[in-house]
Formats: structure tokens, C-alpha cells, sequence
């Protein structure tokens, strides 16, 4: 099938790639050209395990390419992805302005039937926005060419997004159209063959659902990190409580591990966008507030920690951090706790030693060259002549470290750890003074 994909982002990007590998030619455009002539190339904009040899071999293999030319892209396409950001506004609420951009392209271009998938997060209405868009343009070009506009969100996970593209667990189409819905069976077979993982509703459901998967989970985390903090009141270990929690069928033992807050381009911009829209149409979303300004303060715990333990005197401190990219096998920063970290100790007159497996470039594309920030090429070269350790992110390579080197290292045998990796037990007896989430440490002690 002929496919064309407008944004070449996380999901554009990997979408693009994963339905090239099974055959589909496919037209990716965006509007930076400096993009499109590095992947041109073979430079991937992100990074995503997996992603660069799909994009490569698809790319020379001519099943996918790359261009600036809307209009070419439109043409091209039967079936036409608007993968584009939709950034928070000032208040919250999603910003459409690319999508209905988008819109407005395809209309202006289109010259047959086409298919328009809203694959970016947007806000339920959005539909019924996008046809309007294309109607109206249409009208004001004197042209009446059909289309459909389908809703088909994406539930990838940054890090797995490509297993997640080729081995769906589910595939939502939002469609009033019979020959929408036939279309895009088709596009999917080739991920839907060992069960119907087809799932056809309403547009608006199949926009809700999108949000309300991702409330879910992020409402799962900032409960427990409400838990965590319950259990430093009253002297509770929150790991005992995940266990057992965790072991009742009904709960699950995912996304219930406490730590220092999400992040990302996902949970905290569709907890705040859910629940504006819930404004806009006259309803308090009061849980949705809640996971959202209880992973605000989350991420303000492990500066409370460190400063608490210094007396609210860290001039001349230096900090050494591991991880930096919201979560590991990604180099997105986006709403990363360790950019609430970092800001707080600049601010209180601290210095940064930090090292990431994969962030590095684009920590120093958020901040710049500062004197006090100095990025590492390794770990252990970030502890040298730190006076403390925090652990931002949980990347496998921070699961095991040389305890006794750590020691050395550092000027007092001091670690935070935002993400729980060790036992408090283990880490006494190896002398460090060790601060976990919710782990025993109650507010008198600290």
C-alpha cells in the first residue's frame, strides 16, 4: 500500500519504518529540511534501540523515503498518517496547530480519495476538527473530493517503541467508515496474524482511549509515590508494600515501582491535557489534578533529601548524577526528573558532575557549556571528587556498580537514589549512606 506519514518524530519515524520493513511504500515529510538530508544519510534524529539499521535498510531498499514536499507527500499516499507534535499550550491543553496544519495541506493537495489517520495524541473532538479543516478548505477551493478520517493511536513505549510497532498488543481504529475500516485491516495484517488484536470503535472512544491508557498509568505511578511517601511517615518500607501490593492479580506488579517522578513526552502532557479538556467541558477531573501535582512535588524529593542532609547548604557541593534521559534506553529529556534536580542545586549554588548512556548531546543541547555543569565520558569519571551520588535514571549499567570504588570516589560515602535499585541493608554494610523512595526513612530522621 501507499503510505505517507507527515512528522517524522518518535512515532512518525518508527510507525514509517515498521510498515516499510513489511512492504508498504511509505513517504515520510516534514518541514526541516536538515532532517530529512541526515536521514537521507542514514543520521537518526533519535535514539531508539532497534531504529537506525529499520530506517537504513528500509531507506536502501527504496521502500521508505524522505522529503520536504508536502504536496508530493499527499499524492503519493492512500493513506495519509498526521504523526506531528501537539505540544502543551500555556494552560495545559493540546496545541493543534500542526495537525490542523496538516489538515489543511492535504486538502489543498488532494486530488482522489484519501484516508487520514490522526496518529498523534490529541484531545477527543480532534476528528471532528480535521474533517472540518479539510471540508472547509476544500470549499474554499471550489473542489468536493471524499475522505475519511479514522482515529488510530499509538501506545509505544520510548525504548521499545519498535518492538511495540512490530508486535502490537492492541490496534485501535476509531472509524465510522466501512471502507476505512477495510483499508486499514488491510495495512495491519501483517501485525495481526497470530490473533484479532483489532479493536473498531467509535472516533471519539478511540480518542479517549489513547488518554485514559495513559492516565491510567501515570494515575498507577503517582500512587505509589504517594505510598512511598506514606511509608517515610510511618517508618514502612514502600519495596515490602510493592510485593505485596503487587502479588493480587487485580494490581499488578507494573508501573506500581515508587521513585523521583515521571516524565517524558507523554504522561505529563496527556495527564494535563485530559484534564483541561475536562475543564473546557465543564467537569473537574479531580484524580487527574491529583497524579498531576503529586508528580510535580515527586520530583522535588530527592532536592529535599540532599539539602536536608546538608542543612540547606550546598554552596561549593558538587553532585555527581547517573542518568539523565527520563527513563533508560532513551535520550529524551522531556520533562526529566533530573532537570528539576540539576536546576534546583544550580540554583542553591552546586555543581554538576553528570553521565548518562545516551543524553549526553542532548543534555548539553538543553543547557549549553556552564561551569557548573561538566558531562563525563564514563560513570566513574563522574564520581571523582563528587561529594555525593544521585541516581536519576534506572539504566541497566547503574544496576551493579563497584561499591568500594564509589566509596573512593566520592569525598563523603553518600548516594541518593531516586530509582530504589538497592537494598538499604546491603548498602550499610558496605558503609554508604544511602537515601531511597520511601524506604524506611522517616521524617524525623530526616
Amino acid at each position: 500500500m501507499k503510505v505517507t506519514v507527515f512528522g517524522i518524530g518518535y512515532v512518525g519515524l518508527v510507525q514509517a519504518a515498521v510498515l516499510a520493513e513489511v512492504g508498504h511504500q511509505v513517504v515520510c515529510v516534514d518541514v526541516d529540511q536538515s532532517k530529512v538530508d541526515n536521514l537521507e544519510k542514514g543520521i537518526i534524529p533519535i535514539y531508539e534501540p532497534g531504529l537506525t539499521p529499520l530506517v537504513k535498510s528500509n531507506f536502501d531498499a527504496g521502500r521508505v523515503e524522505f522529503t520536504t514536499d508536502a504536496e508530493a507527500g499527499v499524492k503519493h499516499g492512500d493513506v495519509i498518517f498526521i504523526a506531528v507534535g501537539t505540544p502543551p499550550d500555556e494552560d495545559g491543553s493540546a496545541d493543534l496547530k500542526y495537525v490542523l496544519a496538516v489538515a489543511k495541506t492535504i486538502s489543498e493537495a488532494m486530488d482522489q480519495h484519501k484516508i487520514v489517520i490522526n496518529k498523534s495524541t490529541v484531545p477527543v473532538g480532534t476528528a471532528d476538527k480535521v474533517r472540518a479543516k479539510i471540508t472547509d478548505v476544500q470549499e474554499s477551493l471550489g473542489k468536493s473530493i471524499t475522505f475519511d478520517v479514522v482515529s488510530n493511536p499509538e501506545f509505544l513505549k520510548e525504548g521499545a517503541a519498535v518492538n511495540d510497532c512490530m508486535r502490537p498488543d492492541r490496534i485501535i481504529i476509531g472509524t465510522d467508515s466501512v471502507g476505512a475500516e477495510k483499508k486499514l485491516r488491510e495495512l495491519y495484517a501483517p501485525f495481526n496474524r497470530n490473533h484479532d488484536k483489532i479493536i473498531v470503535m467509535d472516533i471519539r472512544s478511540a480518542e479517549l482511549t489513547k488518554y485514559a491508557a495513559n492516565c491510567m498509568l501515570a494515575t498507577k505511578i503517582s500512587f505509589m509515590n504517594e505510598m512511598a511517601n506514606l511509608a517515610e511517615v510511618f517508618g514502612a518500607d514502600i519495596e515490602n508494600v510493592r510485593l505485596g501490593i503487587g502479588s493480587d492479580p487485580r494490581i499488578g506488579y507494573q508501573f506500581i515501582y515508587p521513585g523521583c517522578g515521571y516524565g517524558g513526552s507523554c504522561f505529563p502532557k496527556d495527564v494535563q491535557a485530559l484534564a483541561r479538556s475536562a475543564t473546557e467541558a465543564g467537569y473537574t477531573a479531580k484524580i487527574l489534578e491529583s497524579v498531576e501535582a503529586v508528580n510535580y512535588k515527586q520530583k522535588e524529593k530527592l532536592f529535599e533529601y540532599i539539602s536536608g542532609h546538608f542543612n540547606n547548604d550546598l554552596k561549593g557541593k558538587t553532585a555527581a548524577i547517573w542518568g539523565l534521559s527520563f527513563k533508560p534506553n532513551t535520550d529524551d529529556m522531556r520533562e526529566a526528573s533530573s532537570r528539576v534536580l540539576m536546576e534546583h542545586l544550580w540554583e542553591a549554588g552546586a555543581k554538576v558532575q553528570a553521565y548518562d548512556p545516551e543524553a549526553m548531546e542532548e543534555t548539553q543541547r538543553i543547557y549549553g557549556v556552564r561551569d557548573d555543569l561538566s558531562l563525563t565520558g564514563t560513570k566513574e569519571a563522574a564520581l571523582k571528587g563528587a561529594d555525593f551520588l544521585v541516581i536519576c535514571t534506572e539504566w541497566q549499567a547503574f544496576r551493579a556498580p563497584d561499591f568500594e570504588l564509589l566509596k573512593q570516589s566520592l569525598t563523603e560515602p553518600l548516594l541518593f537514589d531516586g530509582r530504589n535499585l538497592f537494598e538499604p541493608k546491603l548498602m550499610q554494610e558496605y558503609g554508604l549512606h544511602y537515601y531511597a523512595i520511601g524506604r524506611g526513612l522517616s521524617i524525623k530522621e530526616r
